[in-house]
């Protein structure tokens, strides 16, 4: 080995040793509380970060998953709404992490630590939990969203952080500007310095040189922690504040503070994808684009898996080989416990102990878990609420009149079905 190579090699150890001492030293909030509304019924018994997605997991496992595959290890959940299945699936699927280590997933539900209010705001969620914060003692806070759909190697960007001597370290990516007003969107200079910031802006500032795109906030914060205690208590006095991170604190700090922006790779530093499933066509398409031949989230990725509650479920089976009674699935997801007895899948994801029997025709659709549909069932362009039960022949997806009577329909025409719209009782809030 020449000298050149053996210093290269020992810098690059070098180099992950320093990422893991500052992954050690970070405590990542994960904001668990929101309503979903967009989502209509699919949030109306669960948080937004528990509904399922991609098969087999949940919104949540995506910022947990990185977490862990990007060695930050001591992690809060920050809870406040309908939180039952989502706090059950971290007890589940979350417990394996070692705390004589020092590695933890804990859940800070909304109890009123500080006064008789709730969360007011992404902020506030934090304040309120200040006095934990306190008594882990990290150098470095990292603030994530707990509804986005992404793969990211956090501990780049702490480096990152550190390197720019910053006090607010931002992760954004590029946007449609015609989608832009749903976001902060920011301006930076040559050294990736926040010059400006707005969240969500009704006419979103262009990129320099761009008139297509403008630089979004993701909702990935890394703060100093002593700078974060500084400006959550500070903005906890200011009169009329919404106390939340893009409307209140950013704007606040921005040409007084050093904020700097991180340009975000996915975990293999590609170009970045990065899904926000607030709305049911977001939904649907995000999990839809999982289909493709190769798609941009690769969720085979053994280098950066999606961890998650794993359902003790038998293979998926396949059965009848007779003409209009075969059990097939083309260009499709089928998760464990899934039975396809005589029925046709074609573009669409099953979750786990779907079963479908004779003659059912299943097209573009998102089967969520414990569906049951019967024979002769067609069924299109659907998303289909878990413990939903399809009685013998029924259509969905082909008159969107008769459809509307019964089910929500998104601006793009996917239709939702719950079993609250069926008029069949939810045994089970999951």
């Amino acid at each position: 080995m020449s000298a050149t190579d053996q210093t290269s090699r020992e810098r690059r150890n070098v180099d992950k040793r320093y990422v893991s001492r500052l992954t050690r030293d970070t405590l990542a909030l994960i904001l668990a509380g929101g309503r979903g509304d967009r989502l209509q019924e699919l949030t109306k018994w669960r948080a937004k970060p528990a509904v399922p997605f991609g098969g087999k997991f949940r919104i949540i496992d995506f910022p947990l998953s990185n977490c862990i595959n990007s060695g930050v290890r001591r992690i809060g959940v920050l809870t406040q709404y309908k939180a039952h299945s989502l706090l059950r699936h971290i007890y589940r699927g979350w417990g394996f992490l070692r705390t004589e280590l020092g590695e933890f997933v804990e859940i800070l539900p909304a109890s009123q630590r500080i006064d008789n209010e709730w969360y007011a705001g992404t902020a506030d969620a934090v304040f309120q939990n200040l006095d934990i914060l306190r008594a882990h003692e990290p150098g470095y806070v990292l603030i994530l969203a707990g509804d986005h759909i992404y793969k990211m190697d956090y501990g780049l960007m702490i480096a990152f952080h550190d390197e720019q001597q910053a006090d607010l370290t931002i992760g954004c990516i590029e946007v449609p500007l015609l989608e832009a007003s749903q976001f902060g969107v920011m301006r930076v200079d040559e050294q990736h310095r926040i010059v400006e910031f707005q969240e969500k802006p009704k006419t979103p500032a262009p990129m320099p040189g761009r008139n297509d795109v403008a630089l979004a906030s993701m909702g990935i914060y890394i703060f100093n922690t002593q700078f974060l205690y500084e400006q959550l208590i500070n903005d906890h006095d200011v009169p009329g504040s919404s106390h939340d991170f893009g409307k209140d604190i950013i704007p606040r700090v921005i040409g007084k503070y050093r904020a700097v922006a991180y340009p975000f790779r996915d975990s293999n530093g590609a170009g970045a994808y990065w899904r926000d499933v607030g709305t049911v066509d977001a939904y649907f398409q995000a999990n839809m684009e999982l289909l493709g031949v190769t798609p941009q989230l690769n969720l085979y990725d053994r280098e950066w898996p999606i961890w998650t509650h794993q359902e003790q479920v038998p293979p998926a089976k396949f059965v009848f080989n007779d003409d209009g009674r075969r059990g097939t699935a083309v260009d499709s997801m089928v998760s464990g416990g899934c039975i396809i007895a005589g029925a046709t899948v074609v573009n669409s994801l099953l979750f786990s102990n779907v079963y479908a029997e004779t003659g059912s025709q299943i097209h573009d659709c998102v089967i969520l878990p414990d569906v049951q549909i019967g024979s002769g069932c067609r069924i299109r362009h659907a998303i289909i609420d878990r413990g939903c039960e399809l009685p013998a022949n029924t259509v969905i997806g082909e008159d969107t009149v008769q459809d509307r009577k019964l089910f929500h329909i998104s601006a793009n025409g996917v239709v939702l079905v719950t079993p609250e719209a069926l008029g069949q009782p939810r045994h089970t809030i999951r």
